[in-house]
This record gives C-alpha cells, sequence and structure tokens, in this order.
C-alpha cells in the first residue's frame, strides 16, 4: 500500500499544528462559532446533536494492521469505544470532544491517516471496489492511478472551493462494485480495440435531493490524460456550476441543465490546452506508484476445493459463510473474505474497539497486515488462504464478525441517522436493528437470495436509499419521524433509481412492511429469479396494492399530498 514521503508528513504534521491552534483560538473565544466553522470543517470534524464528530480518511478503503490498530486506539481513548465505518469507505467517531482533536489528528498522522478533505466543498476521499488488486473479475489494478489522483487532488488549490461537494469513484472490473454510477465522476478502467488501457469516464450521477444516473461523456481515455481531463471537468464545474442555491450546486444539475452533449463539449474544448500539459501522467511515474502496490508474497498453491466441501459438509454454518463471504481470488489457493459488520442487534457499520483491534490482528495472521472498508459498510481481508478459512471464521465468529449475510436482506446500508446527525430527519439505526430482528433467519434470508435493503435518515442519502432494491428515507411530517419506501432501485452494472410506493409509515410499522412486500416476491417470481428481477418484470403496483391493502397494526399511514415529497 501507499507510503508517505518526506513531503505528505510535512504536509500532514504542518496541517495538525495549524489546526491545534485554530482550536485554541476558538476555546479561547478569539474566533467565533461562525469562524471557526470552515476551518474545523477542512479537518473532517462536524458538530452535531450531542457532540463533535470526526470523519477520518481512509483512500480508497485500503487500511494496514497498524493503521486499524490505531482507529481502535482512537475509539477507545478519544470517542466511547467504538467507530463508525461509511459508505465513502471512511470511519467516523460521534463523541469526539474539540479541545482533543488536534490530538487525534497527530495520532493519526503517526500512522500516516488524516481527515484532510472529508468534509467541505472540495474532492472528498475518491472511492473504488473494495477487492482491487486481488479480484479474479478485475481487468488490472486501479490502485495506482486512484493513489495519482488522490496526490493530484489533495490541496489542490484550484478546487479547494467549489460550488459543492465532488466525490469520485473508479472501477476496473467486470463487477462495478464501485457504484461509479451514480458519482460526480464515475471512472471505469477498461481496454479499446488495439488493447490499450484508458478510462470510460461518466460525470453528473449523484444521489440526495435530485438522484441521477451518471452519463458516459467519453468513451475511451488513454490513462495518461486522467489528471488533465478530470481537471479539464472540474474546471468547467467550478467555472459555471450554482453558487447561490446549495441544493442545486451539484454537477448533476449542471449536466442536467446545459444537456449531456453540450457539458461533454464544454470539457473537450478545455482539455484541448490542458491534454499536452506537464500534467499528463508518464509510464516512469505509474510505475513509481504502482510499485507501493506489489502484491504480495503469496505462496505457491492450488485450489482447495475437497477440502473446502469437505468442510461444508461438516459445518453447515460455515458452508453458509462460504457462499455468501467469500469470493474468488484471482490468485490459486487464495480467497477474499468479507467480515459482516451487521450481526442483528449492532448499528450496521459499527465496529467496537476490541473488533477492530481483533481485525487488525486477523489482517496480520491471515492476510499480510492489510484489510480494506467496503462501501456497504463492512470489513474485508482480502488475501486468505483457502486452508485458512475455517480457522478464521471460528474465530471471526467469536467476535460478532461472521454472520453469513453479505449481500442479503440483513446486511443492510444505514446511515448513522437521528441518533447522531443534526441534518436528519429520522432516526435510521433503530429501523435497520427493528428489520434485522424481525428476519434474522439464516435460512430464511438465503431463500430470499441477493437483496440490498438501504435506509437514509434524511433527503442527503448518506444510506444511499435510491439505490436500493428496498430503500428506506426518514421524513419529517409535523414534526414527528415517518418513512417512505422505494422499491427498484439497484448499483452496480444496472444502477437505477427506486421508485416511491405510495405514502410513507410510522417507525413501527416497518417491519411489517418490509414482510409485506417479500410475500410480493416469494409469490411472484420465478424460480431463482432475484428480488429486483421479479420487480422490474412486474412493476411496483402489486407491492404497492398487498402493502397498503390493510391497515397494518400500530399506527396509520401518513395522509396526504406531501407524503410522496
Amino acid at each position: 500500500m501507499y507510503r508517505y514521503d518526506q513531503y505528505d508528513h510535512q504536509i500532514v504534521r504542518e496541517r495538525v499544528a495549524q489546526f491545534r491552534s485554530q482550536v485554541e483560538r476558538r476555546i479561547s473565544g478569539e474566533l467565533t462559532e461562525d469562524e471557526f466553522r470552515p476551518l474545523r470543517l477542512q479537518n473532517g470534524l462536524y458538530l452535531q446533536r450531542h457532540a463533535y464528530m470526526l470523519r477520518v480518511a481512509i483512500p480508497y478503503g485500503l487500511l494496514s494492521s497498524a493503521q486499524m490498530r490505531k482507529l481502535g486506539h482512537i475509539a477507545r481513548k478519544f470517542d466511547r469505544g467504538y467507530g463508525h465505518f461509511t459508505t465513502r469507505q471512511n470511519i467516523q467517531y460521534n463523541w469526539i470532544e474539540l479541545e482533543q482533536s488536534p490530538e487525534i489528528l497527530a495520532e493519526l498522522a503517526s500512522v500516516e491517516m488524516h481527515a484532510i478533505q472529508t468534509s467541505g466543498n472540495c474532492i472528498r476521499n475518491i472511492t473504488s471496489d473494495q477487492f482491487c488488486g486481488v479480484a479474479a473479475d478485475e481487468l488490472a489494478d486501479p490502485r495506482p492511478y486512484i493513489e495519482i489522483l488522490r496526490q493530484w487532488s489533495t490541496f489542490h488549490p484550484e478546487f479547494a472551493y467549489l460550488p459543492r461537494k465532488f466525490k469520485i469513484a473508479v472501477n476496473a472490473a467486470a463487477e462495478d462494485r464501485a457504484a461509479v454510477q451514480v458519482h460526480d465522476i464515475g471512472l471505469n478502467l477498461i481496454k479499446n480495440d488495439a488493447g490499450e488501457l484508458g478510462f470510460q469516464v461518466l460525470v453528473g450521477g449523484g444521489l440526495g435531493r435530485t438522484p441521477i444516473i451518471g452519463s458516459v461523456i467519453r468513451e475511451f481515455l488513454p490513462w495518461q490524460h486522467l489528471l488533465s481531463y478530470t481537471e479539464a471537468i472540474m474546471r468547467v464545474y467550478n467555472q459555471y456550476g450554482r453558487r447561490d442555491n446549495k441544493y442545486k450546486a451539484r454537477i448533476k444539475i449542471l449536466v442536467k441543465a446545459l444537456g449531456v452533449e453540450e457539458f461533454a463539449r464544454q470539457v473537450e474544448a478545455e482539455w484541448l490546452d490542458l491534454k499536452d500539459s506537464p500534467s499528463a501522467i508518464t509510464s516512469e511515474e505509474l510505475a513509481r506508484v504502482a510499485s507501493y502496490f506489489t502484491p504480495p508474497a503469496y505462496e505457491t498453491l492450488k485450489d482447495n476445493d475437497a477440502l473446502l466441501q469437505q468442510q461444508r459438509s461438516e459445518d453447515k454454518a460455515f458452508s453458509n459463510w462460504l457462499t455468501r463471504n467469500v469470493r474468488p481470488h484471482k490468485v490459486s489457493g487464495y480467497a477474499i473474505v468479507t467480515l459482516s459488520l451487521k450481526k442483528t442487534g449492532t448499528p450496521p457499520g459499527d465496529a467496537t474497539a476490541e473488533q477492530i483491534d481483533f481485525v487488525a490482528e486477523l489482517s496480520d495472521r491471515y492476510s499480510f497486515g492489510e484489510l480494506r472498508v467496503t462501501h456497504e459498510q463492512n470489513l474485508v481481508l482480502a488475501d486468505v488462504k483457502q486452508s485458512d478459512l475455517l480457522a478464521l471464521y471460528k474465530e471471526a465468529k467469536t467476535h460478532g464478525l461472521a454472520t453469513a449475510n453479505i449481500g442479503l436482506l440483513t446486511d443492510i446500508i444505514c446511515c448513522p441517522g437521528g441518533d447522531f446527525c443534526s441534518l436528519a430527519n429520522a432516526k435510521s439505526i433503530p429501523i435497520a436493528e427493528a428489520i434485522a430482528e424481525r428476519f434474522d433467519n439464516v435460512d430464511f434470508q438465503h431463500d430470499i437470495g441477493d437483496i440490498e435493503l438501504n435506509i437514509s435518515g434524511c433527503i442527503n442519502a448518506c444510506g444511499h436509499h435510491h439505490v436500493g432494491n428496498i430503500g428506506i428515507l426518514g421524513v419529517d411530517k409535523d414534526g414527528s419521524e415517518w418513512y417512505q419506501v422505494s422499491i427498484g432501485g439497484a448499483q452496480g452494472n444496472e444502477s437505477a433509481i427506486g421508485k416511491i410506493i405510495g405514502p410513507s409509515f410510522a417507525a413501527g410499522q416497518m417491519p411489517e412492511v418490509i414482510g409485506r412486500l417479500l410475500e410480493v416476491y416469494v409469490k411472484e417470481r420465478i424460480e431463482e429469479e432475484l428480488f429486483i428481477d421479479t420487480v422490474n418484470r412486474v412493476g411496483i403496483n402489486p407491492f404497492k396494492d398487498h402493502v397498503y391493502a390493510t391497515p397494518i397494526a400500530g399506527q396509520t399511514y401518513q395522509a396526504g399530498e406531501d407524503a410522496y415529497a
């Protein structure tokens, strides 16, 4: 993985010292809260309902075991003993004291981490496939390109004050696990007919108040021009993106207003002045950065199908775990393991300090001291010997990290919601916990099959509810919390925005609502058809009719036209 050079160390140390002085001035009263706000946001520090929240950057979701241990230490020393892994592959701490925040940043700097550009109107943490570098379906390792983009975008003076926050995702596999179609810029690493590597470039995707699937503006961009073309996109957006209305300030609104063809034309025109600039990536520079991502010392092994089959037959729970949590590796004899942070009874994405330390230990013993964070809010050990899978499973199970539910109903994506976030209209975590408890039956979940259930506490869509096969959005109705339900959303290669089924529901109704949606699916599905395929085939009306056919016990629906807003 990438290691800091002397310039990285110096920049981060200087930023810590600068912020320490700013915090001291705020505490003394020399700075007002309005003056301090942009300064703290530049360092990932938010003021939420109960305390400050610190968001720590995990570039493209990759961590060393030493960095993971430091995250556990921070959770234990400065928070309430846990951290929350997010859909941006970062980690958040929800109970931070302002006076201690510079010390936390200093602790992070000691293991080559920071919180820079995890907030504000800048280029945020660049996300990618959690399996990059090891996936069997990967064209090439995208991490060197992402690292070059990260270095280019960090402290970029021209793009430090954009009209709004900006998110980039990169994918290099046949299966899009980075959700590139719902990012401001989505990059697919591809080959052209001549066998040359380059990028398909999408622009204008995003969720939030106006969910939009991104549009392709260039089918093939030679990799050498990745920075200059990205800069051209950023310049067009920076110049013409709206600054008078934050709800209309994202690049997706500009693309929609201009039209995709006109936006692409303006980018190409801007790029003519940039493509031959010094920002072109040389083969030497790519090789230099790629040297940080050399494969670990894999042993020469053969796939151990016979052993795994025997172990499956002896332990059904382990067999279920292999099916759901283990993926093929590009190197024979190895496997990719996802550790679930979605055990019933715990908030999705949360990990205790003890679990964080334990995963660091597992990565040292089983996965060359590295791990990853997924945008579905789970953790990955990417390089596990197949012969070690059973031992790893047994150890992970003792710490609540072996729930066999990856991709299933209880693998819920969920934002912190109204329990913490000052922007939220409603709580998210209790809804996720109630649904998980209602359907906490492994056999039932495996029978239902792959289904994505995403929950957001407000329209900002941090829980990606728009692209959940079932999406739940918290809404405020006359000071009370209600929940709007959509179905038919999807991420990945066939990304789609879900459709609202009708008026919103009270919190106590939500498990039954999900139950009724599943009843229609079970009735209508054909053989092994997935939930999303059934929805696409029969439409939302059968689901809507069944959900609203009879009142759900406990509370009534929220009536009125605004329930559809």
